[in-house]
């Protein structure tokens, strides 16, 4: 019974999300309140309030340092028609249908949806795939290429995973490349077959050389760069392709509009090669009870140099169109990882915790994985996914954390990008029927169910070798 009365914070969410329709900030809120309400009634521990203050305030500090930026770049780069630039760049190619489809869902969606989060592929996805199938296709095709990238904003929920689970960031985003390696490829398959275009071989070199860049990017770079890496590869592979067939046409060369992403990327990389040589990072580090964050590695560096660079060079005033956009998935993600905090500190996780470590791996890895999928369909935010239910894996013994949490970290981020939130953007970028809504929806919550079946088959294979 006190199990259940534990997790009725969970279920609560849940039931305002899922059931009652409410948006994600309302049930957040209404999520962090009756864990506050349970602890009190059940007896609050001054101390433990204090740790679960303070590293609520850690996490949310380096997320809010991402997002604002992030939020700022992606409303001047809108402004600035730089989408709507790179959409007639793509139709300019001149690629066959089978490339275009993998040169859209396997490198320009990843790579600009890495950089900056927020559905900001779906701007530019959404209206070329529309100008390119048919509509009930180009849908699809913009969710399913969303739904393959949870490396998100420069990796930020990665990282705010590895801090919850108490293992190294570059360590959770290679092994959540192998546990997310089904989705990948089964995506991008899919969106091949909605657009009539079967298995090549470039299809098969394509999907390897994502994986491999991927991969490699997260265990040797770090999960900030991971996604953008394997998006440009593939991106960079596909013009190549293009450029030889038109021996060097002109029509290749990068949209000068486009300029601010070159920037963003130089940026990224110039800053994670500073830090490679000198640790400046190091220099100043701000430290909760049980995490810490650096704020001069931070992604959210790169993004403030870039934004003020932008700005400078013919950004209007945004400071009103950032607080209308940004008010809400900042107090969304607060109250989430305020709920999951407040929950670890007053020990609400440890019936959950109970329940895993007494079963053996091969039965926790779905298990951790449903509970995945689940938060971040919920949340609608890979960040808001991890909030909830990563704690909990930081509990589980040493041996089996690093999968498992990767299991929790891939399965909440493909399930975020099938969600109702990202659902409506495609939506409203794509002025859609009230049918094609609630075809739409429906298609979103069966591909967070592919996804989540996909990772939880990852995960149990790699547990099967070990």
């Amino acid at each position: 019974m006190a199990f259940l009365i534990h997790l009725s914070p969970v279920l609560l969410v849940m039931s305002m999300l899922m059931v009652l329709r409410r948006p994600p900030v309302q049930a957040a809120i209404a999520g962090a309140g009756l864990v506050a309400v349970l602890w009190l009634f059940e007896g609050l521990v001054q101390g433990a309030a204090i740790a679960a203050l303070k590293d609520t305030a850690v996490l949310f500090a380096s997320t809010a340092f991402v997002i604002v930026p992030g939020l700022a770049f992606v409303i001047l780069i809108e402004r600035m028609g730089v989408n709507q630039a790179l959409s007639e760049w793509v139709q300019a190619l001149g690629l066959k249908r089978a490339e275009l489809v993998i040169f859209i869902v396997l490198g320009l969606a990843p790579l600009l949806e890495a950089m900056t989060g927020f559905g900001v592929s779906l701007i530019a996805t959404v209206p070329l795939l529309l100008t390119l199938f048919e509509r009930r296709i180009a849908l699809r095709v913009a969710l399913t290429g969303m739904a393959i990238m949870p490396w998100g904003t420069l990796g930020l929920a990665t990282v705010i995973g590895a801090s919850l689970a108490h293992v190294e960031a570059a360590a959770l985003a290679s092994t959540s490349a192998l546990t997310s390696a089904p989705v990948f490829i089964g995506l991008a398959a899919l969106a091949t077959y909605f657009c009539g275009v079967g298995i090549s071989r470039a299809f098969v070199g394509l999907g390897l050389l994502f994986l491999v860049v991927l991969y490699a990017s997260s265990r040797w770079l770090g999960p900030e760069v991971a996604g953008v890496g394997a998006g440009l590869s593939v991106a960079a592979a596909t013009l190549l392709l293009a450029w030889h067939r038109r021996q060097g046409a002109t029509a290749l060369a990068w949209p000068r509009k486009a300029w601010p992403y070159l920037a963003l990327i130089i940026c990224i990389v110039l800053l994670k090669g500073l830090n490679a040589l000198t640790h400046l990072e190091d220099a100043w580090v701000v430290r909760g009870m049980n995490v810490a964050w650096k704020p001069l590695a931070s992604p959210g560096i790169a993004l403030l140099l870039v934004l003020l660079w932008v700005h400078r060079r013919g950004g209007d005033a945004l400071l009103g169109a950032l607080g209308a956009r940004a008010r809400r998935p900042l107090l969304t993600i607060f109250f989430f990882l305020a709920m999951s905090q407040m929950m670890v500190k007053a020990g609400f996780l440890d019936g959950l915790v109970q329940v895993l470590t007494g079963l053996p791996d091969v039965a926790a890895a779905p298990l951790v994985a449903l509970l995945g999928g689940l938060s971040g369909y919920m949340t609608g935010s890979n960040v808001g996914g991890n909030a909830i239910f990563m704690p909990a894996v930081a509990l589980l013994p040493e041996s089996s954390r690093p999968l498992l949490a990767a299991l929790q970290n891939s399965a909440a981020g493909h399930a975020a990008l099938g969600s109702l939130s990202i659902v409506m953007l495609v939506l409203g970028l794509a002025k859609t029927s009230a049918e094609e809504e609630g075809q739409l929806v429906r298609f979103g919550f069966a591909l967070a169910c592919l996804n989540t079946a996909l990772v939880a088959g990852a995960g149990w294979v790699l547990l099967s070798l070990s």
